[in-house]
C-alpha cells in the first residue's frame, strides 16, 4: 500500500496526540481518514485532521456497536483500521483498585479488539487493506509498577500477533506497533497513580511518520527497534 491516495482509513483516537498526528500523516498522503473521539471537544479537535468524526466511547459495547453502525452509514468499505486509544495507571499492583485495572484493560485491549471485530468486514478484499495497533514497548518489556498497563498492551499484542495470522488469509494485514516512551504527555493524564520518570522521550511527529511509513511499505510488524532515531 505505498500510495495512500484515494484510501479510506478509520482512526480511533484521533483526537488523542498521536493518533492525530497519524490522521494528519495518513491525510497528507491522500487518504481519507474518518475518525472518532470520545468527547465534544474531542470531535472538535479530531475535525481538524479528518474527514468525518464520529462519536465513540471505547471502553463501552454498545457505543462500540453504535460507531460501526454510523460508519456503515458513511462508507461502503474502508482500506485500513488505525486503533490510537490508550490509558495508563501507575503504581503498585496491591494498590490499583479492580475498577481501575477494568478500565485499563478495557481501553486497551478488549475496546480495541471489539472495534476491530466489528468493523473487519468491512475491510476492503483484494490483500492491501490493513489494522494498525499500538502495544507500544512496554508490551515487549512489562514493567513493575506498571503492572496493569503492561498486561492491557501485553494483551493486545499477544491478540495481533494471533489474529493476525487469521485474517492474513482473507488479505488482511495487521501491523502491531511497539514504539518506546514518547512525548505526547500521555503519561501525565493517568487515571491512577503518578507516573515515574521515563526520561527525555521520542518526538510524537517522529513516531507518526514511521508508522505511517510502516503502513505504506506494506511492513508486517513494527518492533521497539524500528523507532531508534
Amino acid at each position: 500500500m505505498g500510495d495512500m491516495n484515494g484510501k479510506t482509513v478509520v482512526v480511533i483516537g484521533a483526537s488523542g496526540v498521536l493518533g492525530g498526528l497519524i490522521s494528519e500523516a495518513l491525510a497528507e498522503r491522500g487518504a481519507r481518514v474518518v475518525a472518532s473521539a470520545h468527547s465534544a471537544a474531542g470531535m472538535l479537535k479530531a475535525a481538524s485532521v479528518a474527514e468525518t468524526v464520529l462519536p465513540l466511547d471505547i471502553a463501552d459495547e454498545a457505543s462500540i456497536k453504535e460507531f460501526s453502525s454510523a460508519l456503515r452509514d458513511e462508507v461502503e468499505s474502508i482500506d485500513g483500521i488505525v486503533i490510537a486509544t490508550g490509558v495508563a495507571a501507575f503504581g503498585p499492583m496491591a494498590e490499583t483498585p479492580a475498577d481501575v485495572v477494568s478500565q485499563v484493560m478495557a481501553v486497551n485491549a478488549t475496546g480495541p479488539i471489539s472495534v476491530i471485530t466489528h468493523l473487519l468486514p468491512l475491510c476492503r478484499e483484494g490483500g492491501e487493506s490493513f489494522v494498525l495497533t499500538l502495544s507500544g514497548k512496554i508490551a515487549e518489556i512489562p514493567t513493575a509498577g506498571l503492572a496493569a498497563y503492561s498486561a492491557a498492551k501485553s494483551a493486545l499484542y499477544a491478540y495481533s500477533g494471533a489474529a493476525g495470522r487469521e485474517i492474513r488469509r482473507g488479505g488482511v494485514r495487521w501491523v502491531d506497533a511497539r514504539p518506546g516512551h514518547t512525548e505526547t504527555g500521555f503519561a501525565d493524564r493517568s487515571i491512577h497513580g503518578a507516573a515515574p520518570d521515563f526520561g527525555q522521550g521520542m518526538e510524537p511527529r517522529v513516531a507518526a511518520e514511521r508508522i505511517v511509513q510502516g503502513i505504506a511499505d506494506g511492513e508486517r510488524d513494527l518492533p521497539s527497534t524500528a523507532f531508534v532515531v
